[in-house]
């Protein structure tokens, strides 16, 4: 087995498939050669786009390897075993003793994991409330779903085991409403819609997703309604009915409307591009400003699990994306 080094993470191993290999199950091929780690990481590692058969990415643990099959795994990093106490200020939404709506800043990773042990929002959770030590999950304990690091927004956490697996059951139904507001490049040719179109991982990029055929991937759908129309760019309300990874993100830019400042989906630069010169000025001016990509989880909605009351939460879009959506409109 050959390790080459990744800047970006742990190692890269790669392998070639002897002729007496031919037909085994990917993951029990790889179980049994060096690589440092279980069946059942190994498997994980597959499921996670980390793992290539002839520069393709196999996401499927039973895929049939066969004799001359050059296999490439990505080796991440160890993640950090569990996450420790940071004071680290939380603008908290609603508390209780279940329970707590937090929004969640911009630039924040929600929690512990390779090249990311210290300053999550898991971090900040635990030197506020306590109690979350005593979850079996020591880098999530009480998450029960997530934003992107430069997402900013509402997001529920749990404080009990029981009040946890209430959350995460109607979120698993879909009981759970999740709204966003987004800024995107130019403007939907219908004032609403519904991108409804599977997402797996990027067949070349695999720390990227992208809409795929249906058996390569997982479905999704995104509801969208347009607001403000502006010269260069266009304010969506956005409504997730599943929630997959990056799904926003990869369904606008899908459709030709990346997220402004997406310097993942062609939001930046590789759009900028496509505007006259003479506006590109301001645009700049925007993308200066908004350094992330322009989307923000505005509203929840859910039951609360012990009072069986439905809450309801609206955070107003921070101020990054407020000046954007002045420059945009023409302001300064």
């Amino acid at each position: 087995m050959k390790r080459l080094p990744d800047e970006r993470e742990g190692s890269f191993v790669e392998t070639v498939v002897p002729p007496d290999q031919s037909l085994r199950r990917l993951d029990q091929y790889l179980s049994e050669t060096d690589l440092p780690a279980t069946r059942s990481r190994i498997q994980r590692w597959i499921r996670d786009g980390g793992v290539s058969v002839n520069s393709v990415v196999v996401e499927k643990c039973g895929h049939r390897v066969c004799g001359g099959d050059i296999v490439t795994v990505t080796v991440p990093e160890a993640a950090p075993a569990s996450a420790e106490p940071e004071s680290i200020p939380l603008d908290i939404v609603f508390e209780d003793d279940a329970l707590l709506v937090v929004n969640k800043a911009a630039g924040m990773v929600v929690h512990p994991a390779a090249g990311h042990a210290r300053s999550t929002l898991v971090n900040a959770l635990l030197h506020h409330c306590g109690g979350l030590k005593q979850f079996e999950d020591p880098i999530r304990p009480g998450i029960v779903h997530r934003l992107d690091k430069d997402t900013s927004g509402l997001m529920i956490v749990a404080k009990r085991e029981d009040a946890h697996a209430m959350l995460s059951r109607q979120l698993a139904e879909r009981r759970i409403k999740r709204g966003y507001t987004g800024l995107v490049w130019g403007c939907p040719a219908e004032p609403s819609g519904t991108v409804d179109a599977p997402i797996g991982r990027h067949p070349r990029h695999r720390q990227r997703m992208a809409v795929v055929e249906a058996d390569r991937g997982r479905r999704a759908v995104t509801h969208f309604r347009v607001g403000s129309v502006m010269e260069d760019g266009t304010l969506l309300f956005l409504d997730l009915e599943t929630g997959r990874t990056h799904q926003i993100r990869v369904h606008l830019a899908h459709l030709g409307h990346p997220i402004i400042g997406d310097p993942v989906y062609g939001g930046r630069v590789k759009h900028l591009a496509r505007i006259a010169p003479q506006r590109r000025p301001r645009l700049r001016m925007m993308l200066g400003v908004m350094r992330r990509q322009a989307l923000h989880a505005s509203e929840l909605e859910f039951t609360h699990p012990y009072s069986g009351r439905t809450h309801s939460y609206r955070a107003p879009v921070p101020e990054d994306m407020q000046q954007a959506v002045t420059l945009l409109s023409g302001g300064n």
